[in-house]
């Protein structure tokens, strides 16, 4: 019994980390739906200006300075559209799973695979050590929502049953 409720719990938590996940992910799709690709330039060079400054060779602000130069008005309206469907797709089926609503649980399993093979596809072109503790956490919470999947179905049909 113990374990079983520290599994719910820890379904609970991985769950609303998901939601957490898309909804941020939908903030940063309207920030890069609202912000043009100039300004985000800008922002990033003044966020990184005082850690280039000391450190000149540092690998993360060089990266996100060299990105942010290359940003296009099409490249930022992909990031939005790709942000605003992974993101709000996430949090609309987190809700409804967190209110258990049994039919939404598969559909939270198809959407984590889908993500774990677009996931894995780009793991094939570059090796990402955050795309893989992604992946993995993506298959777990797959693993776990699967988990508490059968169990409210099972318990459903032991309830049916005993009203029937």
């Amino acid at each position: 019994m113990a374990v079983s409720r520290r599994f719910d719990r820890t379904f609970r938590i991985s769950v609303a980390l998901k939601g957490l996940d898309g909804l941020l992910e939908v903030v940063a799709g309207t920030l890069f739906l609202l912000v043009s690709p100039s300004s985000i330039n800008r922002i990033v060079r003044a966020l990184t200006a005082r850690e280039l400054a000391q450190d000149p060779s540092d690998f993360i602000a060089g990266h996100l300075v060299q990105s942010a130069s290359q940003l296009s008005r099409g490249a930022t309206l992909y990031a939005a559209v790709y942000l605003l469907a992974h993101g709000l797709s996430k949090v609309v089926l987190v809700v409804l799973v967190l209110r258990n609503k049994l039919w939404a649980y598969p559909w939270m399993i198809a959407l984590l695979l889908t993500f774990i093979v677009y996931q894995l596809y780009q793991l094939t072109s570059r090796l990402s050590i955050w795309l893989i503790v992604l992946t993995v956490f993506d298959a777990f919470v797959v693993w776990l929502t699967w988990r508490e999947y059968r169990s409210k179905r099972q318990d459903k049909v032991v309830s049916e049953a005993h009203a029937a």
